[in-house]
Parts: C-alpha cells; sequence; structure tokens
C-alpha cells in the first residue's frame, strides 16, 4: 500500500517561512536496529555550523514516518540543531488510511515498555551521533508523537525540552516531581474533539502535582492537527475532525523555538 501523500518538505517549509533558505542543509535517511527490528530514520544539520550541537528528536504522526516529520527535522535543523526524526513503527511504515493509522499507533500506545524502548534507541542514536556528540536533546512530537514525547518525559527521559503538538494527553503513568526532568510544552487546539477538556484539565492538575516547568497554549477554535497543511486534505478525504491553521502553527512554532534556545544553546 501506498503511504499517504503529504507537502513535500520544501512545501511545507515554504508556507512557514517564506524566503528560508535550506539548500545548504545536510540531511540523510538513515537506518538503525532495536530488538532485532531495522528503524528509518532521517538525520538534517546544516554544516556551515561549526562543531557538535543540541539534538531534537521529532516524533511522527500516527501516519508514521513521512514527509511532514521530515520536513520538521529540516525546519530544526536551519536553526541550528541536528534533528532527527524517528520511526516507532518499524522498517519505515506508514498508513494511508486512518484504520491502518490507528492499529500501527494502538500497537505502540498499548505496550508502554515497548514504546519507551523504541523512543530510548532513536534518542541513543542522536546522543551517539558526531553532530550531536552529548549535546543536550528535546524531543517534539506531533499527534500520536506527542503522546510518546509525553510519556517519554513522564518515564525519566533525559531530555531538555519536550513539546508535544496537538497530542494526547491523558497516561496512566502521571508524571512526578522525582522523574520529570525536561521543560514541557503542550500546544492544543480548543475545539479538537480528540483532546477533550477533562483531559486537558487532569494534564494541568498532573504538571501541577510533579511540580513541572510547563506551560500549556490553548488555541481557540482550532482542530485536531493544527499544524499540518494536509490537514484539511485529509478532513475532507477521511471525514475527520481535524484542520490546518496558520496562526495556531506559527504561533506554536515560534513558542518552541523560544524554548529551545533557552534550554539548549
Amino acid at each position: 500500500m501506498q503511504p499517504l501523500r503529504t507537502l513535500s518538505a520544501a512545501v511545507a517549509l515554504a508556507a512557514l517561512f517564506p524566503g528560508l533558505a535550506l539548500a545548504d542543509l545536510h540531511t540523510e535517511s538513515v537506518t538503525y536496529e532495536h530488538d532485532g527490528q531495522t528503524f528509518e530514520g532521517f538525520i538534517a544539520w546544516d554544516p556551515s555550523v561549526d562543531g557538535p550541537r543540541p539534538g531534537v528528536l521529532v516524533v511522527h504522526e500516527w501516519w508514521g514516518h513521512n514527509d511532514y516529520a521530515r520536513s520538521r527535522a529540516e525546519q530544526l535543523a536551519a536553526e541550528g540543531y541536528t534533528a532527527f526524526s524517528l520511526d516507532m513503527y518499524g522498517d519505515g511504515r506508514t498508513a494511508d488510511h486512518p484504520s491502518e493509522a490507528g492499529e500501527f499507533a494502538g500497537q505502540v500506545r498499548e505496550n508502554r515498555d515497548m514504546m519507551l524502548e523504541r523512543f530510548g534507541a532513536a534518542h541513543d542514536y542522536l546522543r551517539g551521533h558526531d553532530q550531536t556528540a552529548d549535546q543536550p536533546v528535546a524531543a517534539v512530537g506531533y499527534c500520536f508523537g506527542g503522546t510518546v514525547a509525553l510519556e517519554a518525559a513522564r518515564a525519566g527521559a533525559d531530555l531538555a525540552v519536550v513539546a508535544s503538538f496537538h497530542g494526547a494527553l491523558a497516561t496512566e503513568h502521571p508524571a512526578s516531581a522525582d522523574t520529570l526532568k525536561p521543560e514541557v510544552l503542550v500546544f492544543n487546539g480548543a475545539a479538537d474533539p480528540m483532546v477533550p477538556k477533562e483531559q486537558v484539565d487532569a494534564f494541568r492538575e498532573e504538571m501541577d502535582n510533579a511540580d513541572a516547568d510547563w506551560t500549556l497554549v490553548d488555541f481557540g477554535g482550532v482542530l485536531h492537527s493544527f499544524t499540518n497543511p494536509d490537514a484539511d486534505s485529509i478532513a475532507e478525504r477521511f471525514d475527520m475532525p481535524v484542520g490546518y491553521d496558520e496562526r495556531a502553527d506559527r504561533d506554536s512554532w515560534q513558542h518552541l523555538l523560544g524554548a529551545l534556545e533557552r534550554r539548549l544553546k
């Protein structure tokens, strides 16, 4: 089955930041191994920046490791980071239909140990790369990927910043002050039926109880997948309650960059 087609990295970046030049970035598709399985990632950095630089992991939506995740890695590389978009499903699998995407994502969400181990394998790969060389690392996740990034933070992953964009917030393993290390950013669509108010309220309480350094931005009238320029076509194709919102996309991205600047550089 062919994967869901998304905007090319160049088109997605141009929509956000007209004039941003990425021609000189080094980009590379890579494979890495975990528990006898092969995973297909994508790493990007700006070779004009001297020496190792902080790393950022990008965790994909439930569609799998596709062009959208890679485009976000390129954006982060243009900001001076070594960015690695990882593969949570293995073998670079991607979905073409929500039912298949839900199946792939469910297999990971239902096995938290496997989820954390797969995230950890990508984290280890990035930390060990010559272009990161044990510099601090952050994690950014979209939808399903936001859930993964938050669970890694709750489990004590060594991260400086964790950012979830339109990801689910519910958990069976709440954060504690003893384990939670990063600054936590959550960007949510207030009109997203997939993240009901009860989840948002419980997350706020969880972060307060964990004495976390956290920010939650609720964008009024904004739906799920608001950062993905393909969301409107996905909504039409599959009759899903998702939609792109340029303001929320731009504002959340700028907020992320500010946090990365404070915590990583």
